[in-house]
């Protein structure tokens, strides 16, 4: 049996928002390059959001806005309903609640897979076993526990990006951010990342921001936001 068709528009979550932007505009080179221009969205919690548009379109600004690693040039930008007061709020609110798997992977090259997945959890989870024993299991979960003493460049793209995806799952983030994550990967490797994602999604009622310039990509999305130059564009549904 196929599936409901997707609602596609522009700003309403499947559930209370854990994360909102509230007509966000982002701006650079003194307002010569405007990649963002007041754009309101909210994320659900647990909910799967795609963010489609070409290159060039503001979604991977967006997805810096939304988890505080870059800040508007105006609106406003909430979690959990509340704005956060500066960067530092935004590296607690990071370290705790929000995973971010970025294109590149960003690695530690000079640290095992193991060790990578481990990294975000200093700070957090005191207990060097604890640490070990959740990064083990983190990397079993994404089919890398043969591979959890090997070095990034020991490793193929589509295991680098599965290193990468249980690093940002490494203090159970509320909300899980994917920038371009199939970019570097090929057919194959994208369509097992993107189940995984959802499997992932699924399981721990994540709510899942998969921001991709390939539809394909966002088949599976519960709703599908569509950026085009810096704004957001209503589609039919």
């Amino acid at each position: 049996m196929e599936s409901a068709p997707r609602k596609e528009t522009d700003s309403r979550p499947a559930g209370d928002p854990i994360a909102s932007l509230l007509g966000v505009s982002r701006s650079f080179d003194g307002d010569r390059v405007v990649a963002l221009r007041e754009v309101s969205l909210s994320i659900g919690a647990g909910e799967y959001l795609a963010v489609v548009g070409p290159s060039g379109s503001g979604k991977s600004t967006l997805l810096h806005l939304l988890s505080g690693l870059d800040r508007p040039t105006g609106g406003q930008v909430l979690f959990r309903g509340r704005e956060p007061s500066g960067q530092a709020e935004w590296a607690r609110i990071r370290a705790r609640e929000i995973g971010i798997v970025f294109q590149a992977f960003h690695l530690i090259p000079t640290l095992t897979a193991s060790q990578n997945v481990e990294v975000p959890m200093l700070g957090v989870v005191r207990s060097r076993a604890e640490r070990a024993r959740r990064s083990a299991e983190l990397l079993r979960r994404v089919g890398m526990a043969h591979r959890a003493d090997h070095l990034p460049g020991q490793l193929s793209g589509g295991e680098r990006q599965r290193a990468a995806l249980a690093r940002s799952l490494a203090n159970s983030p509320s909300l899980l951010l994917a920038d371009e994550p199939t970019g570097n990967l090929d057919t194959a490797n994208s369509r097992d990342l993107v189940a995984l994602l959802e499997e992932i999604r699924s399981a721990e009622g994540t709510a899942l921001v998969i921001v991709t310039h390939n539809r394909e990509v966002s088949r599976g999305a519960s709703r599908v936001v569509h950026l085009v130059d810096g704004r957001i564009r209503k589609e039919p549904d």
